[in-house]
């Protein structure tokens, strides 16, 4: 990968607030809606976008943000997520005041205790933190896909005097009945959270949409040291800073509302703020075919906020044969490196590195994760494929719902899950 030039600031430019800061990433989660996708990786590995992981989304957000010291805790089956970001986030210079630091849950504060909620994996990383000797700590989900300039948000932190605040998408109030959703007076002061409300308050300005949490929190390193510590002796806690911290705040501190739509990075080229929590089988294929239209939703093409992730060296794609029937082609569809469709039709479909489609194959809506093989004659529609998976001759997904039910993982919104297990165990009953 091309290693980012980590510039000072402008001469005369006040001082960026994130070179206080540090970005504490939680990358620990499985992500068990996405079902079999992260039975072999956390949800923060799992691949995005043709080039990219998860946890690039919220790295790359904190690196353009200007800030240098970096920690992403993990817990769940983290071999993927580490030697990604060993290989793609190895470019800091502790010489030079960068770090990122890579913190699984490993007992250090007892031999039975790994990381018991997002508060407690950074509790159990004080001594760490405090050795950055940073003012400020953005603590950041590592499984959200967008684009964000911190800075902005850091600032408002300093100028209201907030023990805490607090990134908020503003959402229909129908649709923030998923989220926590914070009641703000006038000048975005929280006066109330509530955790998936059935009646979300509108905003002061507008009754018909709510502002829902983006977990993504600004502190005072030095006030969120305390709170931590008085966490861990609390018994009654459960150690996560949605259902005891923020709400502990609210009632009794000062809690503000960052939104979103005032530091989200747009080119001009999207039409609203983007951020997705893509979380299940339906949302992660939705968010990946998004970006195969003319004009997508979120702009990754944009070099002056550029998404930073390990880049493999492959060869270009390759499009083989051109006769009637047999064309290798794509329309309307995003395709990586070390590709080759030979003879196939791909339509409205995102391939990652080293897909091969072979002869008379059609693709319809299709994310396939890298190393993917389909088989002369395959039709797969609506679907994701996992890595690595050998699609046989002639298999047709996405048509038959009866079928699919059979064999593989569908949702109630017909999208078809396909891992090599699920072939393997239709290979067999079919001997």
């Amino acid at each position: 990968m091309t290693i980012p030039i980590l510039t000072g600031r402008d001469a005369g430019a006040p001082p960026r607030l994130s070179s206080q800061a540090m970005a504490f990433v939680l990358a620990g989660g499985r992500g068990s809606r996405l079902e079999e996708l992260t039975d072999r990786r956390a949800k923060p590995a799992v691949q995005f976008g043709g080039e990219w992981r998860i946890i690039d989304f919220p790295l790359s957000n904190a690196l353009n943000s200007g800030i240098r010291k970096m920690a992403v805790a993990t817990q769940y089956k983290a071999h993927s997520l580490i030697r990604h970001m060993q290989r793609g986030w190895n470019f800091f210079q502790a010489e030079r005041n960068e770090y990122l630091d890579i913190l699984p849950a490993s007992q250090r504060v007892e031999e039975t205790k790994w990381y018991l909620g997002t508060a407690d994996a950074v509790t159990q990383n004080i001594d760490i933190v405090d050795d950055y000797k940073v003012k400020y700590v953005i603590v950041l989900a590592g499984d959200h896909v967008y684009k964000m300039d911190y800075e902005v948000m850091l600032r408002q932190h300093v100028e209201t005097g907030a023990d805490v605040t607090v990134g908020c998408l503003t959402v229909p109030r129908e649709e923030a009945t998923a989220f926590g959703v914070m009641h703000v007076d006038a000048t975005g002061r929280i006066v109330d959270f509530l955790e998936k409300p059935a009646d979300p308050p509108g905003t002061p300005e507008d009754p018909n949409v709510a502002l829902a949490s983006m977990g993504i929190y600004v502190f005072d390193w030095d006030f969120l040291r305390e709170l931590l510590r008085q966490d861990a002796e609390d018994t009654s806690s459960r150690h996560d800073f949605g259902f005891d911290l923020i709400p502990a705040i609210v009632r009794g501190g000062s809690a503000f509302a960052h939104r979103f739509s005032e530091s989200c990075v747009m080119t001009g080229l999207e039409t609203e703020p983007y951020w997705r929590d893509v979380g299940t089988i339906d949302t992660f294929w939705q968010a990946n075919i998004d970006l195969t239209e003319f004009i997508p939703a979120l702009d990754l093409y944009d070099n002056s906020w550029p998404i930073w992730t390990y880049a493999e060296f492959t060869p270009p794609a390759k499009f083989a044969h051109d006769e009637e029937g047999r064309r290798g082609q794509a329309i309307q569809s995003l395709i990586a490196g070390d590709c080759i469709v030979s003879g196939s039709e791909v339509h409205n479909s995102l391939l990652f590195t080293g897909t091969r489609t072979h002869s008379y194959s059609m693709l319809d809506r299709v994310v396939a994760l890298p190393h993917v093989d389909v088989g002369r004659g395959a039709r797969l529609t609506n679907a994701v494929v996992d890595s690595r998976v050998h699609i046989p001759e002639g298999l047709v997904v996405g048509e038959d719902p009866d079928e699919d039910n059979r064999w593989f993982r569908r949702t109630e919104n017909g999208i078809v899950l396909v891992t090599q297990p699920m072939l393997d165990r239709r290979a067999a009953s079919l001997e």
